[in-house]
């Protein structure tokens, strides 16, 4: 043991372990680091080396016996079944089926959906209805016939800390200097202080301040590798990761269907991973994303208030010397165009991911560090208990080129930094004005690409600057930019008098076509065939889809006449097989795509109770999908219907003659058309389109 290693073991007896003891179990499993450590510090949470080893045996016995892998699920449900209980250690969800108006419980790896659950446990975790906790769980077996499900959760405990005292936290800082503290959280999170520069290790503490300060919204772009990601996937219960796919108004904000407010209400932060994929069909979500990121709040049929902070993570795949020296680039060109000035001038910081190590085992430590889930339990305490904005506020003397939105996202960067470096009290001078310099940097970067984009000079104070103690005036500067002259001084662009639309600017540095990065917002490609139907009205058809012919999908047959639609009803009484219910999701899906549709209704028929009790649970699941979309499905029954329709309330009516099962199955699942609906061969069957007297 170092020194360092030392001091931590004496001040935080029992809240640290050897992080090298992480390294080797994590590389042969996938579960998130917050949960090895919680079975480390059952086990490990001492500096005695026979301790320690008997400890290491005791963790992978309770990995190998209680941790269920993907491919294990059967054999585990087996273990229940035959032993009558068994405790796991997996992540639970729990959702709520509206028609047999009950919660359903399911474990990430167990495999099972209709896990029954005790109301107290969904009521003492709100969590576990708004993406899932990780939690040693005891499963017991149903022996009961009558019932409908064959497991029951007996007993749940979440792994996280059950109490934290931040007062014994903050007394055990104050034994340490602001540089061993920073070396104390950079060995927590895995990486040994000593191999990075401090610039670099000011770039790992800035990508943990959502996790300590509310309401703060920051962006790091940079390449492959470099862990931008890992701090809201495995080190904190607190933060969600979510991909650009699910950012939805009902998933993020508030779902009108079920009257709940979504993942900002029960997260400490909310990251988009990968947010150069972020697909938006909704603009409703990004104009409420906004209101949320300015203040916190925002009203949706309810006035909503909560303190998640929004990180934005991605790649970066262009050259930044050459984006810096570019008339025509600028830094957020990864983003898609939804994410647009507005959004971008409410982030606090922006950090340079390009300057960051990629994640290899030369930077990973095998010192000590605090227990992940304790310091993950120290930020959580401060981001609902603490507020430094009033003392940061009476010390910091910043610039006049330092506007609104500057200021406040300069001060926010600043509180995070002596929330998760001084929890116990103010810095000094020289350490405050280190932190007010990299705030002002951060936020400077997101300034210099705004003034870029936009023609006009409404960002073009750029020189922000702040006043040291003794009262000297600090202009403070990017490094990748500072002898930029197309980023300190971009060329304005003019406005063709002809149509209003903004000119080419000068002409670009990217003498290479290879390294020439795409567009900020590139040109969207619309097939001709889609120019053609929109710019025609749209006519009745009758023709006939002949056996074996191919280029038929449900888009191509009823996507241009979906235009304007807001509700849909179906009549097919077979949608009852399983290839059956999943034509009709991807029917769901092709309706999805039109953005106007609220509600679908299907008529359907069945054969015996049986079947009846399958179809239920399947459309039950996609009617759960579709709510979290605001699409509702209101789905009948009827053994009796024989007519196949669908209607559209904007008056179009289609009338396949099969119904949605026109296609011919596979002879195996390996090829083409098996996935492409219009690469399928069909089965004969007629196609009327008409307008509804």
């Amino acid at each position: 043991m170092d020194e360092l290693d030392q001091k931590l073991n004496a001040a935080f007896d029992g809240k640290v372990l050897r992080k090298d003891l992480l390294h080797r179990i994590k590389k042969g499993t996938n579960v998130p680091t917050f949960v090895l450590e919680f079975l480390l510090a059952k086990y490990c949470a001492s500096n005695d080396q026979a301790e320690m080893d008997a400890g290491m045996e005791a963790v992978l016995s309770s990995l190998q016996e209680n941790y269920v892998r993907p491919d294990e699920a059967n054999a585990a449900q087996s273990k229940v079944a035959t032993k009558g209980k068994h405790r796991f250690i997996d992540k639970v969800h729990v959702r709520y089926v509206e028609k047999e108006k009950r919660h359903w419980a399911s474990l990430e790896n167990f495999n099972s959906q209709r896990i029954a659950i005790g109301e107290k446990f969904y009521r003492d975790n709100d969590r576990l209805l708004e993406g899932g906790i990780w939690a040693e769980v005891t499963l017991a077996h149903n022996d009961i016939d009558e019932d409908d499900y064959a497991f029951s959760i007996e007993d749940l405990r979440p792994i996280q800390l059950t109490r934290f005292d931040f007062g014994r936290y903050t007394e055990g800082r104050s034994s340490f200097t602001r540089d061993e503290w920073l070396a104390a959280v950079l060995r927590s999170v895995g990486l040994e202080p000593s191999k990075l520069s401090k610039r670099v290790q000011m770039h790992f503490i800035a990508r943990l301040a959502a996790l300590v300060e509310p309401n703060y919204n920051y962006i790091e772009l940079g390449p492959r590798g470099t862990g931008k990601s890992y701090f809201f996937s495995e080190f904190s219960p607190y933060a969600t990761l979510i991909s650009g796919g699910q950012a939805t108004k009902a998933t993020l904000f508030y779902n009108n269907a079920r009257r709940k407010v979504g993942l900002v209400g029960f997260w400490d932060t909310v990251a988009f991973d990968e947010v150069g994929g972020i697909k938006v069909r909704d603009p409703d979500t990004i104009q409420i994303m906004k209101d949320f990121m300015a203040n916190g709040r925002f009203s949706r049929g309810a006035e909503v208030i909560a303190d998640a902070s929004l990180s934005f993570v991605g790649n970066i795949d262009v050259s930044v010397q050459q984006v810096v020296n570019s008339n025509e680039h600028d830094l957020f060109q990864p983003l898609p165009p939804e994410l647009d000035l507005a959004v971008m001038d409410r982030f606090a910081a922006y950090i340079p991911g390009w300057e960051m190590p990629k994640n290899s085992s030369e930077f990973l430590t095998n010192n000590y560090g605090f227990i992940t889930d304790y310091l993950a339990e120290a930020f959580h305490y401060q981001f609902k208990h603490t507020n430094r904005y009033e003392e940061v506020n009476k010390r910091i003397r910043l610039g006049q080129n330092i506007e609104g939105r500057d200021e406040k996202g300069i001060k926010k960067t600043v509180c995070a930094f002596l929330k998760i470096l001084h929890p116990h009290g103010p810095p000094s001078d020289e350490e405050f004005e280190e932190y007010v310099a990299y705030a002002t940097e951060c936020r400077r970067r997101v300034k210099e690409q705004m003034n870029k984009r936009k023609p006009d000079d409404e960002f073009a104070k750029i020189n922000l600057s702040y006043f040291k103690a003794s009262g000297e005036e600090v202009v403070v500067f990017c490094p990748e930019s500072k002898d930029a002259s197309a980023t300190q001084e971009p060329a304005r662009r003019r406005l063709n008098r002809a149509d209003g639309q903004l000119s080419g600017a000068a002409e670009t540095l990217l003498e290479s076509p290879a390294a020439k990065p795409t567009s900020a917002q590139p040109p969207v490609a619309t097939p001709a065939a889609e120019v053609a139907l929109s710019s025609l009205e749209l006519k009745e058809q009758h023709f006939t889809i002949l056996y074996g012919d191919t280029g038929y999908s449900y888009e191509s047959i009823l996507g241009p006449y979906l235009r304007g639609a807001k509700s849909v009803v179906i009549e097919d009484p077979y949608i009852r097989l399983q290839h059956q219910i999943q034509n009709f999701v991807r029917f769901c899906e092709t309706i999805l795509k039109a953005g106007s549709v609220k509600k679908i209704s299907l008529i359907t028929g069945y054969d015996d109770k049986t079947q009846l009790v399958d179809i239920a649970e399947k459309l039950d699941e996609l009617k759960q999908s579709l709510l979290e979309l605001d699409v509702e499905l209101d789905v009948k029954l009827n053994p009796n219907i024989h007519d196949r329709e669908i209607r559209l309330d904007n008056g179009w009516v289609i009338k396949i003659g099969r119904g949605l099962d026109f296609y011919q199955k596979p002879s195996g699942w390996f090829e083409v058309g098996a996935n492409d609906l219009s690469l399928r061969k069909c089965l004969e069957t007629k196609v009327d389109i008409f307008r509804a007297e």
